[in-house]
């Protein structure tokens, strides 16, 4: 039996690093303000010459040194992000075409900040089938260029990031053995209202901006959340007392109070990123999962979590043996 192991992690974030305080000058907004309903305190933007591409270009080649591999020992490349280069092609084959690699496959999925999720789940069904021996998922976003800047209740929330790791396909060492454990994913379009885009080519035919209603995304966070970390642990044959740590979506620091809570997760066990990135959607994941391998948090051997919810809703959770 094939298990899917992560080797190696990257992230890259935008030079450009913004405080609440400067962001403040140009939004009617204060840092207090932000600190208090969100615990963001910085984010970083793209500059010009800086898109969704390059920064997953970048995370791909940290994780790819991590790992210690050339890019051409990879045959897999999926790339989740709501905000790609262009319409079309696929970001993935840009970045396939920017590490060098002549030929892979590679393509985008779309599950907003759940994306790095999903991408992960496909990933580790390619790799478990043969289709692929070793694989880079990735989370992307240059968020800053849906938001409407005039909208203090969204655009304090999200950055820009990438965040990417080296999957490989080994043989199953069994319960004690590294990989992924168990993965659940879900998706209701029912909620599509609470948060959303207000554009689309099929729709609009422009780019259109984030729209939300926190109050009530905020809600279905905390109890899917919660819902789907129980339900991938039960799945691996595990519980929340196994668990050493927990790398969930960065969205706000009240949600992930709020679902350790509920857990009953000590609030030690939860990497928390969201203060110097904020809301990097697909990203955010991977990006706080690479933070913490780098600061030597989490260690291989550990059993972590990883969770997301974003717009649609999609939402998920994989257990990792990392």
């Amino acid at each position: 039996m094939i298990r899917s192991v992560i080797i190696g992690t990257g992230s890259a974030l935008p030079a450009r690093r913004v405080s609440n305080a400067e962001l403040a000058e140009t939004v009617d907004t204060s840092d207090e303000w932000i600190v208090e309903r969100t615990g963001i305190r910085f984010r970083h933007i793209a500059g010009p010459d800086e898109t969704t591409a390059t920064l997953a270009a970048d995370a791909c080649r940290a994780a790819l040194g991590s790992a210690g591999l050339s890019a051409d020992a990879i045959d897999l490349i999926v790339l989740a992000t709501a905000t790609p280069d262009q319409t079309f092609p696929a970001s993935a084959t840009k970045v396939q075409a920017m590490l060098g690699i002549n030929d892979c496959v590679a393509f985008d999925v779309a599950a907003v900040c759940s994306g790095f999720l999903y991408a992960l789940q496909v990933a580790d069904s390619m790799l478990r089938s043969g289709a692929a021996r070793r694989a880079l998922v990735i989370g992307a976003e240059t968020f800053s260029r849906i938001l409407d800047w005039e909208d203090r209740t969204t655009c304090v929330l999200f950055g820009d990031g990438a965040g990417a790791v080296v999957l490989e396909a080994q043989e199953d060492a069994g319960s004690a053995g590294r990989g992924i454990l168990a993965m659940r994913l879900h998706a209701d379009g029912r909620h599509n209202d609470l948060l959303y885009v207000d554009g689309g080519p099929s729709t609009t035919g422009t780019v259109g901006k984030v729209r939300m209603k926190g109050r009530e995304v905020f809600r279905h966070a905390v109890v899917n959340l919660a819902a789907v970390m129980t339900e991938t642990l039960a799945v691996a044959g595990l519980g929340a007392d196994d668990v050493d740590w927990v790398v969930p979506h960065q969205a706000n620091a009240r949600i992930l109070d709020a679902t350790a809570r509920k857990l009953h997760l000590a609030p030690e066990k939860v990497v928390v990123t969201v203060d110097q990135h904020a809301n990097t959607s697909a990203a955010s994941v991977p990006l706080a999962l690479d933070t913490a391998v780098k600061d030597g948090r989490i260690k291989q051997g550990d059993l972590i979590v990883l969770e997301a919810m974003g717009g649609g809703f999609t939402w998920g959770a994989a257990v990792v043996r990392l």
